[in-house]
Order: C-alpha cells, then structure tokens, then sequence
C-alpha cells in the first residue's frame, strides 16, 4: 500500500510577488551586498524598534557574530539552554568558550531564571536565552539579571520573529537579539539570519566580523595612506555576507510577517480548542504579556506515557502527517558527551525532550490537514 504524502511539520510561503523581487535583482547589477540588504537591515529595526540590524548567511553565522560583538572568548563561561538546536552552544565552542547548560522551565521549555542565577560566577560573560517555539523567555527578568551581574545579554530569537514581550516586539529588549530566515522560520531568505542591537559599539563589530575583519572607513584606519584603494583587516573575520537576491526575498517577506504570524495563531488556537479534551497529551500555554510566534506548537504525552512518544510519531507518520522532535539536549549529542558533558544535567529538559513531539503548523496548512491532524490524535489518544 503506497504511503500518503507527508504534511511537513513547517513550510515556507512562496508567492509571485516574492519571485518577482528576487528575479529584478537577478536582473540588477547587484548580486552579492547591495540596496536591498540595507533595505532588508532597515526593515528589520525598524519593526523590532531598534537602532540597528545587521544580516548574515545564516542564523548560525549571526549566532556567532554576536558572540564576538560581546568580546565571548576563551576562559569565558556563556550560561544557556540545552532544549535547543546545536548552534546555539556550538558557536560559543567557536569562541573558545564554555558552554554552561541550565535547567529550563518545563510549563514552557524556557531557560529557568533561578536556575540561570544559581550559575552565575567570575568566569560568567553572558547568558544566551532562546525563545522556545516561539513563547519568549522572560525578558524583563533576564535583563534585569544580567545588568546586576554586568552580562552581556542575548537573546536567541530564531523560533520567534513576530513575536512580543509586553507589548515590544522580540528583538527590543535584550542587548543582541539572533533571528533565522530558514525555511521553516517566520520568513525565509533560502538561509539567512541577523543580529538586532540598539547599540553602536555592537553593530560596527557585527559589520567587522561579517566581512572579514575589513574595514574600507578611512577614519578608522591604523595607517595613514591616502590611497583610495587602501583597505585593512583589523581582526579576523569570515564572509558571514547575506546577497541582494536573499535579502530581496527577505524584504518582500517582510511585507508579510504580520499576516504569517496571525495565520499561525488561528491554527493554534483551533488545534487547542480542539485537542483540549486529550487525556495523554499536555498542549502548550499561553502566558500573560507575552504573544508566541507559534514557529512549533508543542505537545507532550505525559509523564506516565512518555515511553509511547514512539508509537505516537510513528502512528502520525503513517498518516502521513510529518512530526519533528524538538530537540535532544544539546549535552547528549556525542560531540558534548567527550567534552565532558554527562547524562542527568539538566533533568527537566530531558524530561520534556523525551516526552516532546511538534506538529504541522505553517501559515499555508489547509483546513482539511488540520482536520486529518486532529482526528488522528484524538484516534492515537484513544489507543493510549
């Protein structure tokens, strides 16, 4: 019996407008750094209210330009989440620092406040908090930990571009704010990512750090030569470089975060109307003062059924309804394990990651898949 097709657990939204723009920079003189990535840039700021935005090839590559901003390098210890993707942790590895891995807050996946401020010492530069499935963590209080303890605060916003904190928008609080353009993100640009700052110092380093550690501003020049040609590397640097044909799909996209956004939110709120009489499943939360982007919506089987996560996967998958797990501690990862790392660190994280599983929500999930989606949990429920 040939299988269904899989409904994928997110999609990007393409649409002619989209191509149009990208095709009138294939037709442009600019392909690589060009109008359109300071168009994208100011874009960026300007919906988040902040001063500055600067974009790069990827989410992993503003990940580690924000951490070279911060001046994180070797000896430092970076306090963080292990619920997770790897990047996060593994651009501090980059650095030459520690990662040090906190328990979260399992009603949200969330880095857990206390637990950050047990770990803080005189090796502690920064804490990286990351937006679980689009809920923010608690911004207000992390801020207001890290400026006691004069951290460098950052927030890894991948999962949640669109998303608020008490009325701002993700982006205006902490000291550095990452965001992704993957496919499966808020909006795509292929790959891409940025880094959203308020501060000066932050994004000159950002720019430094993207493009080689070059300079061409005559007025910071070491050496004094006139010559126009004249350029210097002050620091090392990559091509951490986002083209004008990316960025053009990011400014188009940006045209329509708002609406991608509330599309994700009636899905979620239609799936916990609906999923809300589940005996074995615990839905996701809403928090008072905060609006998730819905990047994942959440469930967990709970406790006593947590060795069926398993069967449920497997069960949705045969229905053709594509799941994800989000994520294995980073620390379990074999990598982390020879560096030292042991099982049991961060038991509520591993906990909830055992008991996790992501469905489908996108902003162009039809009706009827959200229908199939839900009938066959309330079948899989019944089985359990």
């Amino acid at each position: 019996m040939k299988k269904p097709s899989i409904i994928p657990y997110g999609h990007q939204t393409i649409r002619n407008d989209d191509i149009a723009e990208v095709v009138k920079v294939l037709k442009s003189n600019y392909l690589t750094q060009g109008p359109k990535v300071k168009e994208f840039e100011q874009n960026l700021a300007d919906y988040c209210g902040r001063k500055y935005a600067v974009v790069f090839s990827s989410g992993t590559a503003a990940l580690e330009a924000a951490y070279y901003a911060a001046g994180i390098g070797a000896g430092d210890e970076i306090i963080t989440t292990p619920l997770t993707f790897a990047a996060t942790s593994n651009m501090i590895l980059a650095r030459g620092a520690k990662p040090v891995f906190v328990d979260i807050d399992s009603s949200t996946g969330n880095l857990d406040p206390k637990e950050f401020e047990k770990k803080i010492n005189k090796k502690t530069k920064s804490l990286v908090v990351v937006d679980y499935a689009g809920m923010p963590a608690d911004l207000n209080l992390f801020k207001e930990i890290c400026n006691k303890n004069n951290l460098v605060f950052i927030e890894d916003s991948s999962h949640a571009l669109g998303a608020s904190f008490e009325g701002k928008k993700v982006g205006a609080i902490a000291d550095m704010t990452i965001f992704s353009f993957h496919p499966v993100k808020s909006i795509t640009t292929g790959e891409g990512g940025a880094v959203i700052t308020g501060k000066k110092d932050y994004y000159e380093r950002l720019v430094l750090f993207r493009s080689h550690g070059i300079i061409k501003d005559k007025k910071k020049f070491f050496s004094k030569s006139p010559a126009e040609w004249y350029h210097e590397m002050q620091d090392i640097g990559f091509n951490f470089r986002l083209s004008d044909i990316c960025a053009a799909l990011g400014v188009s996209q940006m045209r329509k975060l708002d609406k991608f956004i509330a599309k994700r939110k009636l899905i979620a709120k239609r799936y916990k109307k609906e999923l809300s009489g589940l005996k074995n499943f615990i839905l996701p939360k809403d928090i008072s003062g905060r609006e998730s982007s819905w990047h994942l919506f959440v469930l967990r089987i709970i406790p006593l059924k947590k060795h069926l996560r398993n069967f449920v996967f497997t069960k949705l998958q045969n229905k053709g309804i594509g799941v994800q797990v989000h994520y294995l501690p980073v620390y379990l990862h074999p990598y982390y394990q020879m560096l030292g790392y042991k099982k049991n660190l961060c038991p509520k994280a591993e906990f909830f990651a055992e008991s996790e599983i992501s469905i489908p929500i996108f902003p162009t999930l039809s009706f009827r898949n959200q229908s199939l989606i839900i009938k066959t949990l309330k079948e899989i429920d019944k089985m359990l």
